[in-house]
C-alpha cells in the first residue's frame, strides 16, 4: 500500500519511528521523530519515502506490544506546542450537510440554514479543475499541540462542557519549510472530538465548540490518500458497543478536493511559518450524536479504516472545572 510511519515510546521511554510494513511486522528507522525525519527530507531535498528508506534498519520493532503498553504516540509532534497548529473545515463530504442542518434548523426558523447553504456552495465548487481556486469552505481553529493526544490517552472534556463526541476523520500533516512553503508529510485517521451541544444552541458557536481536544493515531500514510476511505466508528461502554455506524472519507466521498482545503487553509502567511506543524482535520458526514447518543465519562471512541493498520481509541474523561479569573496588573 505504500510508506507507514508509527511514532511511539521505546521500552526505554525514549521517542523512536517505526516503518510499519503491509503484513503488519514493523523496522526501526534511525530518527527520533517523524518531525526530525521531515526536517531532514527538506534539507536534503529528498522525498520522504527515500529519506526514510536510507535510515531503517533491519531492528524488529513489536508495534503491537507498544500499543498493548500504551506506548504509541501522535502520529506528528514538536517539542514546543505551540508551533502545532490543529485546525479543521467542515461540511465536506457529501452528507454531512444532514446532520448540522438538524442541529441549525430549529434555531434558524426556516428551511435552508446557513449550514446547507455552505455545503451546497462546496458541491458547487469545491472541486475545481484545471488548477483552478474553488469555494472556500468552512474553517476553524481547534488549539495547539497541548490539545494532541495519541492512541489510548483519554479525550479529556472541559469542566464546562456540555457535551464531547467524537468525529472520525482523516487529517493531513504539515511541515512548513525553510522558505514558508507548506510541505505534506501524509495522512493520519483522526477523532476531531467536539461538543456538539453547544454549537447545537446556535450555529455560531460552532468556534466554542472546537476549542476541545483531538486524537490521530499513531500510524503515518505517507503519499497520496485513496480517494474512497471506509471505515467504522464505535462507542463502547462498559465494554458492549453501545453505537456503532460506517463512515466514508476521501476525495469521492467528498464535496471539496483535498487541494482546495489546502489552498484556502495556507493562503494565510500565518500560516506558512518555518518549522510549524499543521494538523488539518478534513470532515466527517457520521456522528452519533445526530443518532441521539448522549456520551458519558468513561465512554471509549474507536475509530477504524482501510488503509490504515492501526485503530484510534480513546477514553472519555472529564477535566476539572476551573475558572478563569483576570484581574487588573
Amino acid at each position: 500500500m505504500g510508506l507507514r510511519l508509527v511514532q511511539l515510546r521505546a521500552a526505554d521511554g525514549t521517542n523512536m519511528v517505526a516503518a510499519l510494513d503491509d503484513d503488519g511486522s514493523a523496522r526501526r528507522v534511525h530518527a527520533s521523530s517523524t518531525y526530525a525525519l521531515a526536517l531532514a527530507a527538506i534539507d536534503q531535498g529528498e522525498s520522504l519515502e527515500k529519506t526514510v528508506a536510507a535510515r531503517v534498519t533491519g531492528e524488529s520493532i513489536d508495534v503491537a506490544a507498544a500499543e498493548a503498553e500504551g506506548r504509541l504516540l501522535p502520529a506528528i509532534g514538536h517539542d514546543d506546542a505551540a508551533h502545532v497548529h490543529l485546525t479543521g473545515t467542515g461540511l465536506t463530504h457529501l452528507g454531512s450537510a444532514e446532520g448540522r442542518d438538524k442541529m441549525h434548523k430549529a434555531a434558524a426558523g426556516g428551511t435552508v440554514t446557513d449550514s446547507m447553504r455552505m455545503f451546497q456552495m462546496g458541491v458547487d465548487g469545491g472541486k475545481p479543475v484545471g488548477g483552478a481556486t474553488g469555494v472556500q469552505p468552512e474553517w476553524f481553529y481547534k488549539g495547539d499541540g497541548s490539545c494532541l493526544v495519541g492512541p489510548g490517552a483519554d479525550l479529556r472534556s472541559p469542566g464546562f462542557a456540555e457535551d464531547g463526541s467524537e468525529e472520525p476523520e482523516i487529517a493531513g500533516i504539515y511541515v512548513i519549510d525553510r522558505d514558508g512553503n507548506p510541505r505534506r508529510l501524509g495522512f493520519v485517521l483522526a477523532n476531531e472530538f467536539s461538543d456538539h451541544v453547544v454549537e447545537r444552541g446556535n450555529y455560531l458557536w460552532l468556534a466554542h465548540s472546537k476549542l476541545r481536544p483531538a486524537a490521530i493515531g499513531a500510524e503515518l500514510l505517507v503519499g497520496a490518500l485513496p480517494d474512497d476511505v471506509r471505515g467504522t466508528s464505535r462507542i463502547l461502554r462498559d465494554g458492549e458497543t453501545l453505537w456503532e455506524k460506517p463512515f466514508l472519507s476521501g476525495e469521492a466521498n467528498m464535496s471539496h478536493s483535498i487541494a482546495n482545503l489546502e489552498h484556502h487553509h495556507f493562503k494565510y502567511d500565518l500560516f506558512r511559518r518555518p518549522g510549524d506543524v499543521h494538523v488539518h482535520f478534513f470532515g466527517t458526514a457520521t456522528l452519533s450524536f445526530s443518532d441521539g447518543v448522549t456520551t458519558r465519562e468513561g465512554d471509549v471512541f474507536e475509530i477504524e479504516a482501510a488503509p490504515f493498520r492501526l485503530k484510534v481509541r480513546n477514553r472519555l474523561a472529564a477535566a476539572e472545572a476551573r475558572a478563569a479569573r483576570v484581574s487588573a496588573l
